[in-house]
């Protein structure tokens, strides 16, 4: 189904709107493109422009990566199709690369518009870089938003993803720069000593009541 655009501001929790629109892989319906797999949709401000570039490129180069965690990538730029496919060409010369996610054709700031990608007080045409993690059931869990002039870093993304994979599965939070295999924090509201010992048989340490450190559990 097809969403009309809104005011209001997406929020974290909130249900992905979903849209129809074209691409470099054929009209997309997103909710059913999405299916059960988590999403990034991200934006990027124009085509035929130099961080866009190395930035699609590194997506490419980093699909098994997202393979391995259930993740499709979908990009958007405001421009037309026929500028996506000759703009795909320089992309995968330049970058070494096959662009291998689907790039939204936004003319008419449909879908930019649902998410709040166009920041007037920035550029009133363009979209800045926006970031959404969508999770398997369509629930927005992260958004990130860059200005033009800085290119992401998607080892970031990755890293977020381990995070929010990791906590919906297990009772964790993860602290600051945590990495994948790091040791991570029991959450506070966990107080029964017997459940915890069941759920971390690796023990942990109370650096105060609040602050459990304890071996990211899904790791031998």
């Amino acid at each position: 189904m097809e969403t009309t655009a809104t005011n209001k501001a997406i929020q974290l929790g909130d249900i992905a709107p979903d849209f129809e629109q074209d691409s470099t892989e054929g009209t997309i319906k997103f909710h059913q493109w999405a299916g059960n797999s988590w999403v990034i949709l991200f934006s990027h401000p124009k085509d035929y422009t130099p961080v866009c570039t190395t930035e699609l490129g590194t997506v490419a180069k980093l699909k098994s990566e997202f393979d391995k965690r259930g993740v499709k990538a979908i990009g958007l730029s405001v421009d037309p199709l026929a500028d996506h496919k000759g703009w795909t060409k320089d992309i995968e010369e330049t970058q070494n690369c096959k662009i291998n996610f689907p790039l939204l054709a936004d003319g008419d700031r449909k879908v930019s518009s649902l998410y709040g990608m166009i920041h007037p007080n920035a550029n009133d045409t363009f979209t800045v870089r926006s970031v959404f993690i969508i999770d398997p059931n369509k629930k927005v869990r992260l958004m990130i938003t860059y200005p033009a002039s800085t290119g992401r870093n998607f080892n970031e993304i990755l890293r977020v993803i381990d995070s929010l994979q990791l906590t919906d599965k297990h009772k964790v939070a993860t602290p600051a720069n945590w990495k994948d295999g790091e040791d991570v924090i029991i959450v506070p509201a966990l107080k029964d000593e017997a459940e915890i010992k069941k759920l971390f048989p690796k023990g942990y340490k109370a650096v105060r009541p609040y602050l459990r450190i304890t071996p990211q559990p899904n790791k031998n």
